[in-house]
């Protein structure tokens, strides 16, 4: 249900334009070039020497290339996770919920001096002094977790992990930002909860998927305050985890456009005929599909509409502002996320190709890092907690709908208001 200002979120520390400038500067990522209107980037100089400030981790498990070693991997090792250089943060105290032979936590732990605690509590509460945490990070991905039995959605101990970590900040008396890693939960219930605790104790508060800053191709976003008739991303994977990937990397898109986000109104989700059915309605373009599907650079399917018919699921959205987006899974068209979309007055759609690290480090994560590091150092959020409360109640929506045989929910709750803060996406190629 909505809060208050009118009903309508935001976010728990928003970052202005000129705030952005000054922390981009402060942890040498891109600044906007004046040259183009649509958002390039430019690198800058390497920002000068600072403390690194001390964060408490909470992760499921902790084994080669899970979210655990790819996130706090950069903090330890660096950011290509090769004992070179890495954000100014130094992790000292690690909570592990489950412990798989392959673990790597024991050992890069006797490695780096950190400290693995027996409880979540222990990891907040126990570290003094000059290593009196700044931050936390929630990594609740990965491991050995039930599904809902009606909508096979992965019940991670999201918000458990955030209850508890709330809990020992409060025993200290000190609220230091966090980081929650993908969509909140598994249920939109426990989403608002997090959000609106974060809100009411004023915890710098931030979450979602690597995708809003990595590289794309081109280097651009969308026009600044744009007119935005219609969106469609193309993406693979699992429903629920990769969905969840595909729903922000439209969200941090079209957030762009004038006005900024104003909520989803209704979600569906269809698959074989029914989604032939919704194209012969003008329910979703047919020209933006093919418009993502050219920004790929390799097109595995000789047959696209073979497999969309017998493998893919639509994901449609009615936004509050009349708005209309499509989230296409489709396995067998390309391991990538291209995104399209029909700006006003403009009659050839625009589109990119989001490149994903495709082997470790995992290049892209660099980012997220990067982002999470300004939080701690600033105690602002790098990009609105709402984007993720957004696509954490569309996605389980989605789910939702899936379970009802495509059934149309609307989501008066989804009345999600907010503006993006332009944080930068990584100005390199993923590796």
């Amino acid at each position: 249900m909505p809060n208050s200002n009118n009903g309508k979120s935001v976010s728990t520390c928003p970052v202005n334009r000129r705030q952005w400038l000054a922390s981009t500067s402060a942890i040498g990522a891109m600044l906007v070039s004046p040259h183009s209107s649509f958002g390039q980037f430019e690198q800058t100089d390497p920002p000068p020497p600072r403390e690194k400030l001390p964060v408490a981790a909470v992760v499921t498990i902790y084994t080669r290339d899970t979210h655990a070693d790819v996130i706090l991997g950069k903090i330890l090792e660096g950011f290509q996770q090769d004992g070179g250089p890495g954000p100014d943060l130094r992790l000292v105290s690690l909570y592990v919920d489950q412990f798989p032979q392959n673990d790597l936590s024991r050992s890069l732990a006797a490695k780096h001096g950190f400290r693995i605690c027996q409880t979540i509590n222990e990891a907040i509460t126990f570290p003094s002094e000059k290593d009196q945490i700044a931050g936390v990070l929630s990594i609740g991905e990965h491991g050995n977790y039930p599904y809902t039995p009606d909508t096979n959605q992965h019940m991670y101990p999201r918000r458990d992990f955030f209850d508890q970590i709330v809990a020992g900040m409060t025993k200290t008396g000190r609220f230091v930002p966090i980081f929650s890693d993908k969509h909140l939960s598994h249920r939109w219930q426990d989403a608002k909860h997090m959000y609106d605790t974060a809100q009411r104790l004023a915890i710098p508060f931030m979450a979602g998927s690597s995708i809003p800053v990595t590289h794309r191709h081109p280097a651009a976003g969308l026009p600044r305050d744009c007119k935005l008739e219609e969106a469609l991303v193309v993406f693979y994977g699992p429903l629920e985890a990769y969905g969840f990937h595909a729903l922000e990397g439209l969200q941090c898109i079209v957030e762009e456009r004038l006005g900024g986000e104003t909520g989803v109104k209704a979600v569906q989700t269809l698959r074989g005929k029914e989604i032939w059915k919704a194209q012969s309605e003008g329910r979703w373009s047919r020209t933006l599909l093919d418009a993502a599907l050219k920004a790929a650079p390799k097109n595995l399917a000789d047959d696209p509409d073979a497999i969309l018919t017998r493998e893919a699921a639509f994901y449609l959205l009615e936004y509050c502002d009349g708005m209309r987006a499509t989230i296409v899974m489709a396995n067998g068209l390309f391991n990538e996320l291209t995104f399209a979309a029909k700006l006003q007055d403009q009659v050839e759609p625009v589109a990119t190709w989001i490149q994903l690290g495709s082997r470790r480090p995992y290049s892209h994560f660099e980012f997220q890092v990067k982002a999470i590091e300004h939080m701690v150092h600033t105690g602002r959020p790098a990009y609105p907690v709402d984007r993720t409360l957004l696509t954490t109640g569309v996605l389980d929506t989605v789910m939702h709908s899936l379970m009802q045989h495509g059934k149309r929910i609307e989501t008066p709750h989804l009345d999600i208001a907010y503006q993006s803060t332009h944080w930068p996406f990584a100005n390199q190629p993923a590796s």
